[in-house]
């Protein structure tokens, strides 16, 4: 199973409303696909967003990025040469990990079909359902309301709240939309870097002190502030989740070992992929600290190899933020994965399970 060719495409679909948050406005999502063809005949497929204000890729750089990545790894095996694939790739190009993962989650793709296995099962994993939150965009709080309502009407438990405009604003969004749920309705609260650590801590215990406990907050301030978020977590009662200031093993190591954050947000576009991915859990399970397993504005093959990994990694990503799916204006049809609103399940098909058509 030798690779012969990679090239992309490109995915593109209407989101069902704007995603905001307090980074950046989408209203469509755009994703480069990539293929990877072997010369037995089997084709991997791999996914991956832009997401400019987060990893600085944008459709171009990834494009240029894969081209040139899959230059170095042409003509390896996939059975034999695996390790040295995943060398070449993380090696021979600094940063540009959504490129790298959307590669790698082809080259797994493949590397599962060689064993005629679903990736979760090659990876050590059971699990095949799981449960997903939703995320309720920065709106004005009672679009923010109205969102929140619908979402529950069509199955959701786990609403994941956008935050970070405005401190102030924020606390009146909060206490409105908890108002307005179901008391076993649960919350989670994110801010997308657009606090200080002054603010995030007056916001939580604000809320705190009205008797609303999030299941947690996420990456209230600057991906580079850790000092920051240890400055929180030590005020606080709701847990402190790390996103964007855990990319990798080592970013994930220093949070864990200054005991600077509850949780780790596990995202395949930040961390360039399947392999980082599971270090990042294997550490976090070692200091005793749950995961969550969280996307990107991904179509489904970017989804579905996240729920493969979180399979694998089942006793430590203990939450699952992958809704992007759900936020397309049209279902995927070209998948073995039943997307029903929260309820997400793999089934017992080799590979990914996916089958794309352009």
């Amino acid at each position: 199973m030798k690779i012969l060719s990679i090239h992309t495409t490109i995915f593109r679909s209407p989101l069902k409303t704007p995603f905001k948050t307090a980074l950046r406005t989408v209203e469509n999502l755009e994703d480069i696909i990539v293929i990877i063809e072997c010369d037995d005949g089997n084709i991997g497929f791999g996914e991956g967003a832009p997401t400019a204000v987060i990893t600085g890729e944008t459709l171009g750089t990834m494009e240029a990025a894969i081209s040139y990545l899959g230059s170095i790894i042409a003509g390896l095996s996939i059975i034999n040469d695996f390790e040295e694939i995943l060398y070449r790739l993380h090696s021979g190009l600094l940063h540009n990990t959504t490129a790298k993962s959307a590669i790698e989650i082809a080259l797994y793709d493949l590397k599962a079909k060689s064993y005629k296995q679903p990736l979760y099962k090659l990876l050590g994993g059971t699990q095949t359902s799981f449960e997903t939150d939703i995320t309720i965009s920065l709106n004005d709080i009672d679009k923010m309301i109205a969102d929140s309502l619908k979402a529950i009407s069509l199955g959701y438990r786990i609403l994941k709240i956008k935050l970070g405009n405005n401190p102030s604003k924020d606390i009146d969004r909060i206490m409105a939309i908890y108002d307005a749920v179901s008391k076993d309705t649960i919350l989670r609260l994110d801010a997308n870097q657009g606090w200080s650590k002054e603010d995030s801590v007056l916001v939580m215990q604000t809320i705190e002190a009205k008797g609303i406990l999030a299941q947690c907050i996420e990456q209230p301030v600057k991906a580079d502030e850790i000092a920051g978020l240890k400055y929180i977590k030590e005020r606080i009662q709701t847990p402190l989740l790390a996103d964007e200031a855990v990319f990798n093993l080592a970013q994930a190591t220093s949070i864990l070992e200054s005991n600077s954050a509850d949780y780790i947000n596990i995202k395949l576009a930040k961390c360039g992929g399947i392999s980082e991915a599971i270090k990042i859990a294997n550490k976090a399970s070692e200091f005793g600290v749950s995961c969550m397993m969280g996307c990107m504005l991904e179509g489904p093959i970017g989804i579905i190899a996240a729920l493969h990994v979180a399979s694998a990694a089942s006793d430590v990503i203990t939450m699952i933020d992958l809704d992007a799916v759900a936020l397309l204006s049209s279902p995927p049809n070209n998948c073995s994965v039943t997307f029903d609103e929260s309820h997400i399940m793999l089934y017992n098909e080799s590979g990914l399970g996916v089958k794309y058509k352009n």
